[in-house]
Formats: C-alpha cells, structure tokens, sequence
C-alpha cells in the first residue's frame, strides 16, 4: 500500500464545500403494526427537474466503528446452506457520529456514502455530522467490558445542548439490511427529527435515481436499489439533487421543505429527505435500509427485518440464545483467552480486533480478506468514479491478517483465505496476460479483478510462508499443501527465483530478483532489507516443501537461491558511508533501498508523494528488522543493531528522522513511534489538509506515525530477550507489554479501531483538530494494524516470534 501510491488518487475532482449528509431511516413493525403497501401514493410536489446536482466526496476515513453480521462457512464457503442460513451481505462504517459508507453485494460496493439526522427547532437547524458532540460504545460485551459483537450504540450530544440522539447500529443476519434504533431526546422544548440520506448505489454518487413518499425512500442505479422505511410514516419526503434541490439549504435556513419531489426525473447525485414525528420529551423510531437487485427487493428485505423485530434481530447478531452469531465466532478461537492476559487493557482491544479482522473479510469470494473497510482521505476523494479504496485486496496486509487469525486459534477463515489465493495469482489464464506467471498481483478486487500491477516481491513470497506456517499448525494438511505446491507455491517461488518479464495491462518491466520494481510501500525500485527477508523466508520455506514433494531441482533452485540472496544482502544494502548525520560524519547502516549492487553507491530515489527524490543513503526505515522477524538475522547481529542507533536517533534533520517517542494524556507510558521512513510524503499536509487533494501531491505532505511499527519493534524486542540463555523471561515480556502492547492500545480510538496513521504533532492538526496519537484522515481500522497488535500478543504469550519462519531460521539465523 503506497501506502498507497497516488494511482486512485487521480480520480478526485475539485474540492466543494461539504454538504451536511445523510442518515437512512427504516423501521421496526410492533406485533400489532400494520405495515404499508409496498407502493403507496407518491407525494404531491412533482419531480425534481434540475439534475444532476454538484459533485460530493466520500466520508471521513477515521472510521469508530465497522460491522456486518458473522456467517458461518460450509466446506470452507459462504453459502445460504450453512449454519447461518441465508448470507447477509451487507457492511456498514460509522465516522463523524453518523453511518458513512455502507456496503452491499461484494465488500467494496459502496451503496450509501453518509446517512444521519437532522434536527429542527425553534428558529434553529442541527446536523449529527457538524453540531454534535459524539460517544461511541458497544451494545454488546461481557462483564468485563470486552466487546461480543460489532454492534455500535452511538450518543451524540448538540454542542448547545438542545437534544441528544441515541443511535443503536447493527445489521440482520438474516436479511440484506442495516439495522438502526433512534432514540431523540429533547432538551430545551420541542424538536423535529429528519431521516438524511445520501445514496451512492453501484459505489458512486452521480448516476442514482430516486423516489420518495411518506412510507419509503429509494435509490438505484442499474441492478442495485435500497430502500428505506421507518416505524412510523414520515411527515413529509423528497428527494432532489445535492446542493440545488436537496432540500438542506430550505432546512438549514427556514426548518421546513418549501418544495416536495416524489421522484428524480434525470440520473444524479441525490439526496432523500424524511421528516419524522416531533419529540417534546424522549421518542424511539425503528429504522432499517434494505438493499437488492431493484427497490422492490430491497424493500422486500427492509420488510421481512421489520417483521423479525429489534430484539430478536440483535439477538441473531449478537449470537445469544440459539441463534448463531459473532459470541459462536468469539467462542471458536481456542487462543482468544489465553491472550488476555498479556495485554494491557484486560483484553477489550483484543476482542475489537478479532472482530475487526472478520468482519473484513468478503462474502461471495470466502477468504477474501482487505486491507481496510474505508476510503482514506474520503472526504476530498470523490464518488463520482467507482473507487475501492483500501477495500481490496494485497497480498501483504492479507498474510498479515490470516496470520493473526491463526494466532487467535482461527481454524477456518485461515485456511479459506490460503484457499482464496489463487484468485489473485497471475497465471496464463489470467485476463491480458501475456507475460510471466507465478506472481501476486500488488492489489485486486476480492472477485480477482486486477487493479493495481505493480511488482512487489514480498506479496508472491508471503503465500508460501503462509502455506507453510497452516501446515506446520495442521490447519491444512500434507496434501493439500503439496497440491497447492505444484499449482501455486512452485510458480511463485520460480517466480522469486528466476524472475521474468511482464505482459499484463501497462507492466511490461523486466523483473531480475532480489531487485524489486516496488518495495512494501509501493513507492521505489531496487533492493530493500524487508522485501528480501519475505524472499529469502519464502524460498527457504519453498526450498523445504520441494523437499517433501519429491521435487529435488525445485530444492536445490530454491535454496541456492536463497543462500544467495543472503550472502549479498549486506553488501546490497548495508552502507558503511552513509550520510543522514552530515557528510563529514560518515555512518553505517542499513539503507530502505539501494539501485545498485553496492550500498555504498546506492542512487537516488524518484520523487514520490510530492516529495523530491533523495540520495538513497540520506533514506532509512525500519525495515531491517523484518530480517530478524523472518529468522533470517540474529536479534543481535551487529548490521541490525548498529542500524537501530540510526532510527532510534531524534536528533536527525527533521525530514529524515523516523522514530518519535510522545506521551498520551493520563498515561506516563513513552510510546516509541515510528514513521514508515524519513521524507516520507504519504499524508496529510503540515500545513493542514488532506492528501492528495484535487489529485495534486503537494511538498508540504507528510507521512505520519504508523501503529504497526511500534507492534514490529515490540518483536524485534522480544527476538532479543528470547536469545538469552532460557529464553525470554516474564520480566521480559512484562516489560515489552508496558511499552508496545500499551503503546499500540493507547494508539486506538474510543472505538477501539487502531489506525494507519497517527498525529505526531509536527505542523498543523487542521482541518480535523488532531490530538497527539489520534488517527488521522487515513485509513481507519486498517487490518494490518490490528492484525500486528495481535501477533504481538501471541508472541509475548509464547515468548517466541509468531512470525519467524523454522526454514529461514535453521538456514540462516540458526546459523550465525
């Protein structure tokens, strides 16, 4: 993830004013309801003509909370005949103290950009997005707090104390529909409640149509619709185009609509409107949004979640009682408990992040596992081009998650994300393909629709670590991964091996490994200590699997290879003339990436993120020590430890310098922070602002503080205390918890989503006033983080590495 180079980022248009969004209402019948005709009278009021209404950008990426319902898998598939019965396949995000994104169908389909309420009073007009204050929690935890479910109750207070709204959020899991229970509470006289919605069907915003009327509100575009009901009829309703006919600016102005439109006559970017009862005291609404294949399927859906109920919906979510839901998830992972005890906070983010982890994961393509459920910098990248964002697939972030499944005593989704590789492997039959085969492609949609084809070497190698590691915890068996040998791992690690060259969409480069066309950054070619520690781990690894398939060639290949790799590594990449401290004070150390054979002549680096290219040995990050996590250096080896001086030193010019150590308020713990490498330019700008706003990179860029890395060097510490004589002790492992594991819970939000990126308090913190250590515009939950956080902690529990890979140790570390 560049992270993640500018490629998407060229969609976005012109920067507008944002436009206070929506919130979709549905409804819960009582037993004794009557529930409307499915196509009741329109309103009177006509059409809005006046289409299609001013462009709008995705929401904030600083998401509080993620959720979808569990659905157990059948022979390792999702399937309506499984446990679960029929497979919800609906996502919602929550950011701002409202629902942002909400997807349908497979996991990057947006179909609703922002859904809130608006709220009119005497002379006066609130919206939840901009005039609240906002508390997040749990609906569901046990007795220590830990959360069972990814079910949200959302508080938000107006800043002038007028009203409070509580939101209850959560999906059927029954049923293709988002599940919300309002309460309004009225503080200082009577106030008026509108349902906002802002549709963005087939994951965009400027193609919908719509319609509107007292019992439903509906959007489509093509062969996807929604539909939206509440448990009592709307007032009054409408849909109009964003910015001319939305109907906000008479609300936020006068309190009321001048102008009802039952339907929009042309294709656009729209907006539904609902008003509901008035509240004096306290009032409850019911509301769900159905999703289908048109809107009388999505109201179909909407319908039968209605007939279910609230209690028995977030029942069946929940899993309590005889229903199956996230508690039976919960209850599977046979190391979940064990794990408590090394963390820091009794286990509350432990339990966040494997639900986390699940939760992202696709349910048409079982194992399809994404990097984040969000668009980073939403707010300034635009709907009107489809986009996923960091709701695809790479095969980095994706090895990271299945493995810290593994970790959490996760026996399936594991094994169905190994069994989901092939269809993100490059092979003859793939589409345009007229070149090498073996490889991963750098990031795809989870149906395997290529989007990104860049070449990065960690990403074919991490499959066959993978592969290995589920073999070696009987999670696959012997056959299965000799099987997936010779139809996945032998390409791959031939691939690693021999290299080759490319034929597929603008790639026709020349790939000659260990010498990578893009590092774990997707931002630079040449060597780099973290892609070559995935290579020479993965061949080793390969080089040990060919063993057992009989595959002698493919052995010797592979682990010639390998040794080779390793013996120049140093050469490659370890400078011992570095100048990041002045040219009159020469350093040793390893280098992120180096263009040439020698360390000590290493090039200079392209322009990136808006920054200028530098010479490569002004360029370090922490990768190195990846060698160690892989077993292919000793903790201790002095390359490693003499590079750590260079990144633990904050006295380095300021564009150059990688770790900075801060303190959050009420705790006297100092979190080691670390960005991804100095001059970094893959964030917000220090003059305030998001990224790549306008698809312009701008100098004044700045990559923040990664969570992960602090999780990497809470590792890096274990793999030292581990090689003292008897191994690492509890004080070891208490002292590492104080320190990373609390540094990394610190770093989470009151969600407990932990971010790719952190605030370090260098420039401005506008437009979204950040605090020291809280996540920024980027992506938020991002799994990688999650899935780091708990590595870490079955690391600490086992006082060993999770990561380190038996076939690179015994080659190489086990060596030294």
């Amino acid at each position: 993830m560049s992270k993640r180079i500018s490629s998407w980022w060229a969609a976005a248009v012109s920067l507008i004013a944002l436009t206070a969004a929506g919130f979709a209402a549905p409804g819960f019948a009582a037993e004794d309801e009557v529930i409307p005709n499915h196509n009741p009278t329109l309103n009177a009021g006509g059409k809005a003509t006046d289409g299609p209404g001013k462009p709008s950008p995705w929401a904030y990426a600083a998401k509080t909370g993620i959720g979808t319902s569990y659905e157990a898998y059948k022979n390792f598939q999702f399937t309506d005949k499984a446990a679960t019965g029929k497979v919800s396949k609906v996502w919602f995000s929550l950011a701002d103290g409202i629902v942002t994104e909400t997807m349908y169908g497979l996991i990057h389909h947006a179909q609703i950009r922002e859904m809130q309420i608006a709220v009119t009073g005497d002379g006066w007009t609130a919206f939840e997005k901009t005039d609240t204050t906002s508390q997040i929690a749990y609906i569901h935890t046990d007795k220590d707090g830990r959360p069972l479910s990814p079910a949200y109750r959302l508080t938000n207070t107006d800043k002038q104390g007028r009203f409070v709204i509580i939101k209850e959020i959560f999906t059927d899991p029954d049923h293709q529909t988002l599940v919300t229970r309002v309460t309004v509470k009225a503080l200082k006289g009577p106030v008026t409640p509108w349902v906002v919605l802002d549709p963005s069907a087939a994951n965009t915003s400027g193609d919908d149509e719509g319609k509107a009327n007292v019992d439903v509100l509906s959007a489509w575009q093509g062969k996807v619709a929604l539909a939206m009901t509440a448990s009592v009829p709307f007032k009054k309703a409408s849909v109009g185009y964003t910015g001319v006919t939305d109907g906000l600016k008479d609300l936020s102005n006068h309190q009321q609509l001048f102008a009802l439109h039952s339907t929009a006559e042309h294709k656009g970017n729209i907006v539904l409107l609902g008003q509901l009862p008035v509240v004096t005291k306290s009032s409850t609404f019911d509301l769900f949004v159905g999703f289908g294949a048109d809107a009388d399927a999505a109201f179909d859906e909407a319908q039968a979640t209605r007939k279910t109920g609230y209690a028995k919906t977030l029942a069946n979510y929940n899993g309590t009682g005889a229903a199956i839901g996230w508690e039976d998830y919960l209850a599977s992972l046979s190391e979940l408990k064990s794990l408590v005890p090394v963390s820091e906070d009794n286990g509350k983010l432990l339990y966040a992040s494997a639900l986390t982890l699940k939760v992202q994961e696709d349910k048409t393509k079982a194992g399809g596992l994404i990097a984040s459920l969000s668009n980073p910098w939403g707010d300034t990248v635009y709907t009107d081009v489809s986009a996923t964002g960091y709701k695809g697939v790479w095969p980095r972030d994706f090895y990271q998650v299945a493995m810290a499944m593994a970790a959490l005593g996760d026996r399936e989704t594991p094994v169905a994300a190994y069994r989901y590789l092939p269809t993100v492997q490059v092979t003859k039959d793939t589409p345009g393909n007229t070149g090498a085969t073996g490889w991963f492609l750098q990031k795809a949609h989870v149906d395997g629709t290529p989007e990104w084809v860049g070449i990065q070497l960690d990403q074919t190698a991490m499959p066959i670590l993978l592969g290995a590691r589920l073999a070696e915890l009987n999670l696959i068996s012997k056959d299965e991964l000799l099987s997936s040998y010779s139809s996945m791992l032998k390409p791959a690690a031939e691939f690693l091996s021999r290299g080759g060259t490319i034929g597929l969409d603008w790639n026709h480069a020349t790939i000659t490994p260990p010498y990578a066309q893009q590092e774990r950054w997707e931002e630079q070619e040449g060597h780099s200590p973290s892609t070559t520690a995935a290579l020479i781990a993965g061949l080793a690894a390969a080089a040990d699997i060919a063993t057992e398939a009989g595959d002698t060639a493919g052995a010797a290949e592979f682990s010639a290879k390998a040794a080779d790799y390793s013996q120049k590594l140093e050469q490659r990449l370890f400078t011992t003339s570095g100048k990041i401290r002045g040219a009159d004070k020469p350093a040793s150390y390893y280098l992120r990436i180096s263009r040439s054979d020698d360390a000590n002549n290493p090039g200079v680096q392209d322009e990136r993120n808006g920054r200028a290219g530098l010479a490569s040995d002004l360029m370090v990050d922490q990768g190195f020590i990846e060698l160690v996590r892989y077993g292919v250096r000793k903790a201790d080896d002095a390359h490693i430890v003499q590079s750590l001086t260079i990144i633990d030193d904050q006295n380095l010019p300021e564009n150059l310098r990688v770790r900075y150590d801060f303190k959050f308020a009420g705790s006297d713990v100092a979190v080691p922070g670390f960005r991804r490498y100095g001059n970094d330019g893959y964030g917000d700008r220090t003059e305030g602002g998001n990224y790549s706003v306008n698809g312009q990179m701008h100098p004044s860029q700045r990559g923040r503080i990664w969570p992960i890395f602090t999780g990497e060097r809470g590792h890096y510490d274990l793999a030292v205390a581990a090689m003292k004589p008897g191994g690492a002790t509890q004080g070891d492992v208490d002292a590492i918890r104080g320190v990373y594991v609390k540094g990394m819970e610190l770093f989470a939000n009151d969600g407990l989503m932990i971010p790719e990126q952190v605030f370090d308090g260098i420039g401005s913190n506008q437009p979204h006033n950040y605090v020291l250590g809280e996540g920024i515009d980027g992506a938020t939950p991002l799994a990688w983080s999650h899935a780091e956080y708990v590595k870490l902690l079955r690391s600490l529990r086992d006082k060993q590495v999770w990561d380190r890979s038996p076939s690179a140790y015994a080659k190489f570390a086990g060596q030294q």
